[in-house]
């Protein structure tokens, strides 16, 4: 009976230890996806802005057919 209860002891102390572990593999996780939530967004307000910047040098150009006549 004793050796029952410290089997249990033991799977209790080992199922404690892979929560803490899981909680701090959890809390780096959350700071990686804002990490990257955050660069994600300021990626997309470069590639917006690369866009807008194409798209006016686009519109600048002399169309073919303007230049034909």
């Amino acid at each position: 009976m004793n050796s029952e209860f410290q089997q249990l002891a033991q799977k209790v102390e080992q199922l404690a230890l892979l929560a803490k572990t899981m909680r701090a593999e959890n809390t780096e996780l959350r700071l990686k996806v804002a990490e990257l939530t955050s660069e994600n967004s300021a990626m997309a307000t470069r590639i917006q802005q690369a866009h807008d910047r194409v798209t006016d040098i686009l519109e600048k150009l002399p169309l073919a057919e303007q230049e034909s006549e």
